[in-house]
């Protein structure tokens, strides 16, 4: 599926192509919390790096997150989390560890998505007290990561787009 999508203030405008276009999962941890904020979740998709084209890349901020776990010294991750940097809008994250993958914000996407079967709740154990994770029949929770990937979820669900 061909995504198209903006920041808010229309700097930044991009494109690419995803296979995995339903935005079904919401991220509960602190950095997608942080830098994303949307609903105090982060909605990735999943896009083809190699199909990426960029307008206003001028605009285009990058930011590592720093990973703080138990017992651990904090680490800076490899991760770069695009943003813009005149409004602030979070638009993909890109890994060197899986170079061939964007996964763009779906809140930055303007192509209209279609509707998860079911919604998977993740990083509940990062949630703080105040964030209300919905439950429930078409929710899936988890204290962390599952272990499905966005593809095997897509695939199962007969979503995966050629």
């Amino acid at each position: 599926m061909h995504l198209k999508g903006s920041c808010h203030c229309g700097a930044i405008r991009f494109s690419l192509e995803s296979h995995t276009p339903v935005p079904f999962m919401h991220c509960y941890c602190s950095i997608c919390r942080k830098t994303a904020g949307s609903g105090g979740c982060a909605i990735n998709l999943g896009g083809d790096a190699a199909t990426l084209k960029v307008r206003g890349r001028k605009h285009l901020g990058v930011y590592h997150a720093v990973l703080r776990e138990p017992g651990r010294r904090a680490t800076r991750s490899p991760a770069e989390r695009r943003f813009c940097v005149r409004c602030g809008s979070p638009l993909w994250l890109w890994d060197p560890r899986w170079p061939e993958l964007i996964h763009p914000h779906a809140s930055a996407i303007d192509t209209a998505l279609p509707k998860p079967p079911e919604v998977v709740e993740i990083g509940l154990a990062w949630a703080p007290s105040w964030v209300d994770a919905p439950g429930g029949p078409g929710h899936v929770q988890f204290a962390h990561m599952p272990e499905e990937s966005l593809e095997e979820w897509h695939r199962r669900h007969g979503l995966w787009s050629a």
